[in-house]
């Protein structure tokens, strides 16, 4: 497996031997999983550093939802939610935050809180400000494909040719961040686990995961809890289940562990605890041949 190294401001990240594990702080009152359920400052501080206690190699902290047919908020409550949380648990935390946005303001306040990496679904598309404010501060940027945008995404995606269209649109926002000053370097992507894609669609995606390597550069999947996951599972069509379930955790799971299998550099989560023992146990097979 391909082996990477980013090394930036006080922060230093190695990919290849180990899979990171990337924890999801949402404070937002309607993110499809743990919305509202830290929506507190006390809460989301809380829970911050109870993701950096289980292992969390990365805390991944987002200020606005982008479940699918989700509505935008402001910059300034995306601000709000976020800014605050990020300079408490920058001081308390050794790990790097990273700032889930769409919005150049909200990232640039963001790190000049603490964190140090700008994780942007759009791919530093909806805000032209963003690749600047990245390459001006020097953090990694993670490029993830959408199809559309959260309001329309899920709206019957369709494509002629699934990973061949996805590996070139992130190819293109490569070369456009580079072209904007942000070095390879410091460049993550991320194919986009249901943003935009059917059931059949995030299979493949996981399946067929290391085909993207020839991007050369680190690959993150987010498949925690997502839509795809609950339909698997579901026994018949009307059958509901929670997002934050224990079936729906062993599914995530075993995406995790298929994902790391087939290419995964990172794998975003909101449950670190169980991923840091599914992680030591693939990355054990994984490395097979370095035990005697």
């Amino acid at each position: 497996m391909e082996a990477y190294s980013f090394a930036w401001g006080k922060h230093r990240l190695d990919f290849g031997k180990h899979t990171c594990i990337m924890g999801v702080l949402n404070v937002t009152p309607d993110s499809f999983s743990d919305g509202g359920k830290f929506f507190t400052f006390d809460d989301a501080v809380h829970r911050g550093y109870k993701l950096f206690e289980d292992g969390a190699d990365i805390i991944d902290i987002g200020g606005e939802s982008t479940r699918p047919y989700s509505n935008p908020v402001s910059a300034e409550e995306e601000i709000r939610r976020v800014v605050p949380l990020i300079e408490n648990l920058s001081k308390r935390i050794s790990i790097p935050i990273s700032i889930d946005t769409t919005k150049a303001d909200v990232a640039e306040q963001a790190i000049n809180a603490g964190a140090s990496i700008i994780n942007d679904v759009s791919s530093l598309n909806f805000d032209p400000r963003m690749a600047n404010v990245a390459a001006d501060y020097g953090v990694p940027v993670i490029l993830m494909h959408m199809l559309g945008n959260p309001k329309t995404m899920q709206v019957e995606p369709f494509y002629d040719d699934l990973i061949n269209e996805i590996t070139t649109f992130l190819e293109d926002a490569i070369h456009h961040a580079e072209n904007k000053g942000i070095s390879r370097s410091k460049i993550i992507i991320d194919p986009g686990i249901g943003f935009g894609k059917t059931i059949g669609h995030n299979l493949l995606l996981i399946q067929r995961l290391n085909e993207f390597k020839t991007l050369k550069v680190p690959i993150m999947v987010g498949t925690s809890r997502k839509a795809f996951i609950r339909n698997l599972l579901k026994e018949n069509a009307v059958e509901k289940i929670n997002a934050d379930s224990a079936m729906v955790e062993s599914g995530t799971q075993a995406s995790v562990a298929a994902a790391i299998l087939n290419g995964a550099h990172i794998v975003r989560v909101h449950n670190v605890a169980n991923t840091r023992l599914t992680v030591k146990i693939i990355d054990a097979i994984k490395n097979a041949q370095n035990f005697s």
